[in-house]
């Protein structure tokens, strides 16, 4: 090789390694994503006056204030209560009257509510029954309506109504009725474009655990009950589809922790607070709750906490 030649060659090789160098140099650096909101998940409490779980529930709340970074709400998705269905009317406020005294004297924090279907009150089979049961619920909760939603900084949130009676009024199946589907698909549509949202239902629209809460296979096939997860999962995960607003939805009612992403929305089934009814861990879920952390982003955070 020729002295200008081995010149030429190595002025080259410079200048194609200087290139990255300035183009990287140019890059802007990404921007952190800022957190917005703090949430803890609670439910599944089934609070009841025998079993201690008044106690259990007070450290609960305790262990939530306590954090080193302290949550700006919690937000409870149901099953407050041991249980209600066909209890005599005397026990059950005896049930609520405990979890209110309980969250009045124990949590200083803002709390936002929604139903379980342990919740509601139905001595008997019916139409009425069940209706008034679940308005009895909503009158212990503070709550208005069933299902609503509400805005805090630069998040949405929808509480949605899981437990729908059956057509004779038999207890329940987990559906969103009519007129809700409709509620819904206009406070999605009414949001898209301004407010990152999170869903809260009491029973899972979308969960995995809910194979693996009992013996579910029979003869080659699932079993999975329409009182463990939403029997119109498919129609509301096509209207999340249709929102890239919806982040996240969480729920509770089978008493373990999972997490599906499924078409860039995240359903997490967040345990309970009780665990195992108040006697140990359920399966291999401890007693707990979820901090959320929410980002200016969309982004979030959802980790599952024994406390």
């Amino acid at each position: 090789m020729q002295r200008r030649d081995l010149l030429r060659n190595l002025a080259l090789t410079a200048g194609s390694l200087s290139i990255p160098s300035l183009s990287k140099a140019n890059t802007p650096t990404p921007k952190t994503p800022k957190r917005v909101l703090r949430v803890a998940h609670i439910t599944d409490v089934h609070i009841h006056p025998i079993i201690g779980a008044a106690k259990g529930f007070e450290r609960c709340l305790h262990h939530i204030q306590g954090l080193d970074i302290k949550p700006d709400l919690i937000i409870n998705s149901g099953d407050c209560i041991l249980d209600a269905h066909k209890h005599k009317h005397n026990n059950v406020k005896k049930q609520w009257d405990l979890f209110n005294e309980v969250l009045k004297s124990e949590n200083g924090l803002p709390i936002i509510q929604g139903i379980g279907n342990h919740d509601i009150c139905c001595e008997g089979d019916s139409n009425q029954s069940f209706d008034d049961g679940k308005k009895w619920a909503m009158d212990e909760l503070g709550i208005d309506k069933s299902f609503y939603s509400f805005d805090n900084k630069d998040w949405h949130f929808v509480m949605l109504d899981s437990v729908q009676k059956k057509k004779d009024g038999s207890w329940y199946t987990a559906h969103l009725d009519d007129a809700q589907y409709e509620w819904l698909e206009h406070d999605l549509k009414q949001h898209a474009a301004t407010k990152n949202t999170m869903v809260i239902s009491h029973i899972p629209i979308l969960a995995a655990c809910v194979f693996f809460d009992g013996d579910n296979l029979k003869e080659g096939r699932w079993d999975i009950p329409g009182s463990w997860m939403h029997t119109d999962s498919k129609k509301i995960a096509n209207l999340f589809h249709e929102h890239k607003n919806v982040k996240l939805a969480v729920s509770g009612h089978i008493h373990l922790n999972d997490r599906v992403d499924y078409n860039d929305v995240s359903y997490c089934c967040n345990g309970a607070v009780s665990g195992r009814w108040w006697f140990g861990k359920y399966q291999h879920t401890e007693a707990g709750y979820a901090i959320i952390d929410l980002f200016d982003d969309g982004s979030f955070t959802n980790s599952y906490v024994s406390y």
